[in-house]
């Protein structure tokens, strides 16, 4: 076994944690990690946005360190992976959100897991977005509690969500709780959260160290809220899917409120990180305001969702942990999606296999303890994938990027100077030829260490009927039909 230390595990320049009273190091808080689905930097009146309103984040986002620069993948199945490996989704499998690319690699030793090993009870509550066949289900892949729809998003049939929820995309869903398949009532975004407060008193009240994976599949489309959260935006004049859009949102933010609320009621907060994040850049970001056809903020950045530009993958990170992290602090170094796993690891005082993938992130723990500590410049490398069957090759260009704290290079082509441009407005490869071939040759060392992992290309389509959850799903409607279940109530 090798003991998580940020230096030699982890490839983090020159640095040598000492011990203190201070030292994050093995202190075993609760974790609850909230990461939403397609919501992008414009997505929240703290970052600018004048239409919709997130009180509640804001108030989490006053008192949060902030990671001013903080980086994912471009789609939802690949930050992911990145999340629960350690790893860039390339080298764990995953190219794609569809065509059983979004799988991630069997051989993986994942996050719960390695946090299981610690002593760690582990829920996850939404989307998992990371195979359906039973080997890559998340009940085997750590998880203790699952609460879970298929494919990339719920109603995505023809994907592999479960038949059913074609038709009652969003409320009243089929979801597949821990082994069996279930009805619910309510909003989905409503019955995440509140299935996860009702596992987080459970462990609160066992004492036992936890982390709470609530992984939304809102504001993903389709665009649907309740009724009471897109009256204000239809009256105000916006079309059908913003009010959708901007509805999801607000919820989001009256659920995350309540988890806040919950978590100070059940004075667990003083023992608990509390993180909010997305998982790519923003979607539908044009529309229409009184029939006259808008662009929505978008945080001033190029590019969203599927981008290789900085709205692709540059997204919102808030980290809070009362009495324990600072308040109100911007860190602008570059961090990304890769750095949880050894971040979180740390913080449980896990020791992992020597066997185990190697890790491509580094700890965050000497940023959140302090936020003018020595953050040595990396390089990280995105691609979109989602390239045709049997063109892995010609797309080796296309939709590409490469970041360091002062550059991004995107399609192997346009240099922008992120440092003074962080909307990538001026084109400045002409200017800097040597950054530009720095960047490319790292560019092609990436793409190459990548090749011998893509282990789920050239696989065929999956038919809907076909679809593991689909069969799983009339497999038990025939023999023992769909139970209806719900959270333990805890008001």
């Amino acid at each position: 076994m090798k003991k998580l230390l940020c230096g030699a595990v982890l490839a983090v320049a020159n640095f040598t944690l000492i011990a203190s009273a201070d030292s994050l190091t093995g202190s075993r808080p609760n974790i609850v990690l909230v990461i939403t689905d397609d919501q992008g930097m414009g997505d929240l009146s703290c970052m600018g946005n004048e239409v919709v309103k997130t009180p509640h984040i804001d108030q989490f986002y006053e008192k949060a360190i902030r990671f001013t620069d903080f980086q994912v993948s471009p789609t939802c199945a690949p930050t992911r992976a990145a999340l629960m490996s350690g790893r860039p989704p390339f080298k764990v499998g995953v190219t794609h959100t569809i065509m059983q690319r979004e799988r991630m690699a069997p051989d993986v030793f994942t996050l719960p897991q390695a946090l299981k090993t610690a002593g760690y009870a582990t829920g996850l509550f939404g989307k998992w977005h990371l195979g359906d066949e039973e080997e890559y289900l998340p009940q085997n892949r750590g998880f203790d509690e699952v609460l879970m729809h298929g494919a990339g998003g719920i109603g995505q049939v023809g994907l592999g969500d479960f038949p059913p929820n074609k038709e009652n995309v969003y409320f009243d869903n089929v979801l597949l709780h821990n082994d069996t398949i279930v009805k619910t009532k309510g909003y989905c975004t409503d019955l995440f959260f509140e299935s996860a407060l009702a596992w987080i008193r459970k462990e609160n009240e066992s004492e036992n160290p936890y982390f709470a994976y609530i992984s939304l599949n809102a504001p993903h489309a389709p665009l649907v809220a309740p009724g009471s959260y897109t009256k204000r935006f239809v009256e105000l004049g916006y079309d059908k899917s913003t009010a959708g859009r901007y509805g999801m949102v607000e919820n989001i933010d009256d659920n995350f409120g309540r988890l806040l609320a919950k978590l100070a009621e059940w004075e667990a907060l003083e023992n608990t990180i509390v993180i909010f994040m997305t998982d790519n850049g923003g979607t539908h970001l044009s529309g229409r305001l009184n029939g006259e056809k808008i662009r929505h903020f978008n945080a001033n950045l190029k590019g969203g969702k599927n981008s290789p530009n900085e709205g692709g993958s540059h997204v919102p990170c808030f980290w809070q942990w009362p009495g324990r992290l600072a308040e109100g602090i911007d860190i602008d170094g570059l961090t990304a999606h890769l750095d949880f796993y050894p971040t979180f690891c740390e913080l449980a005082g896990v020791e992992l296999p020597d066997t185990m993938q190697e890790l491509d992130g580094r700890s965050l723990l000497p940023l959140l303890e302090d936020s003018e500590a020595e953050w040595a410049d990396r390089k990280l490398f995105f691609h979109c994938g989602r390239w045709s069957a049997g063109k892995r090759d010609e797309a080796i260009y296309e939709k590409c990027a490469v970041r360091t704290e002062e550059w991004r290079l995107v399609n192997n082509v346009e240099l922008y100077h992120i440092e003074t441009d962080p909307s990538e407005t001026k084109e400045v490869s002409a200017e800097n030829p040597e950054v530009v071939a720095e960047l490319r040759k790292a560019y092609q060392e990436w793409w190459d260490s990548t090749l011998p992992f893509l282990v789920n290309e050239g696989l065929p389509r999956v038919k809907a009927d076909e679809q593991p959850l689909s069969l799983r799903y009339e497999k038990q409607l025939a023999e023992k039909g769909i139970p209806e279940w719900a959270p333990e109530p805890i008001d």
